[in-house]
């Protein structure tokens, strides 16, 4: 967030204010900063529904999700999952929920041929806003290329987001590029949490009948056997890590696994094709990016026991080699 000249909102009076916002919020005041969620304040759209930008009465912004009625998981359940999962939760690399709205009312709509009143529940989630968008778009589709430093800086942010909603039984079962946004500093934040399952101290691993994902990060366990664990989550890094580092897009076509992807950074990102994408870099960095490419290609080994761990893997990115 922007800080204002001549005396005026600071960032941290500005979540000091953000802090005071009711976790509950009335649909009412979410269509009033959202100007009726008008076209033009569209910030994205995604498949568990469309994030407008919302201005608040003092000036500030927030980021508000109107969940979609026909998005892949049902909108009571993604709603629960974000809120039960991500509501108290305070980490730099995880993106901040600060209210929703659940709130029913009767619309008049045609079922069979005839108009009959319904009761309607609008599920809607509001979250810090962060104007640097997600890292999909940052690699991608942004013509600057990222410096080699804020790429490693954003691979650790992300392993640390990890590593803490792992630590609190939750795993995520959609990382991606688009749910990874970025704050001013280029910090990345673990957002989207619809899919997010969260396990009991003793459960380490759960099976599931309706496999949900996105093609090209899902772990072939889960896409197979419906296995759920947080190696599912390792998994999904291991492509992000790939990504991150290369530059390369994960295009898997209609296929749900990245094999293709994998093979070929596999086969084809060794020295030459290192120095040729980062020829600046010296010695130090390019033994980084090395590391990156062996982590992540660890963390999608179709065996899910020999991937690392987070624990491992956070080790190694801050110079500690575990045996």
């Amino acid at each position: 967030m922007a800080t204002s000249s001549g005396g005026g909102t600071t960032e941290e009076s500005q979540q000091s204010v953000l802090s005071t916002l009711p976790s509950e919020l009335p649909l009412d005041f979410l269509k009033s900063i959202t100007d009726q969620f008008s076209q033009e304040r569209i910030l994205g759209t995604g498949a568990f529904g469309t994030v407008y930008k919302g201005t608040l009465p003092g000036g500030e912004i927030i980021a508000v999700k109107k969940l979609s009625e026909n998005s892949p998981l049902p909108r009571e359940r993604a709603f629960t999952n974000e809120v039960t999962n991500i509501m108290a939760v305070k980490h730099k690399n995880v993106v901040r929920l600060v209210g929703y709205c659940h709130e029913g009312l009767k619309k008049v709509v045609q079922n069979n041929g005839r108009y009959i009143v319904a009761d309607i529940v609008e599920s809607l989630l509001c979250y810090e806003y962060l104007p640097r968008g997600n890292l999909q778009s940052n690699l991608f589709e942004i013509r600057t290329k990222m410096n080699w430093d804020t790429r490693f800086n954003i691979i650790k942010g992300i392993c640390e987001g990890i590593h803490f909603i792992h630590s609190i039984s939750v795993v995520h079962m959609d990382l991606k590029p688009q749910n990874i946004l970025l704050d001013d500093n280029l910090e990345p934040k673990i957002a989207d949490f619809g899919l997010s399952r969260f396990f009991g101290q003793e459960k380490t691993r759960m099976n599931t009948q309706t496999v949900v994902g996105s093609y090209g990060y899902m772990a072939p366990e889960y896409i197979y056997r419906g296995e759920i664990s947080t190696k599912s989550d390792i998994y999904s890094l291991g492509i992000l890590i790939i990504e991150t580092t290369t530059g390369e897009k994960n295009f898997c076509g209609n296929e749900p696994s990245a094999k293709r992807f994998v093979e070929n950074v596999r086969t084809n990102w060794r020295g030459q094709r290192m120095l040729s994408e980062y020829p600046s870099l010296e010695a130090d960095g390019l033994q980084q990016v090395t590391l990156c490419i062996e982590i992540g290609l660890q963390c999608v080994d179709i065996d899910r026991q020999k991937r690392p761990s987070i624990e491992t893997i956070l080790d190694k990115l801050n110079g500690r080699h575990p045996n």
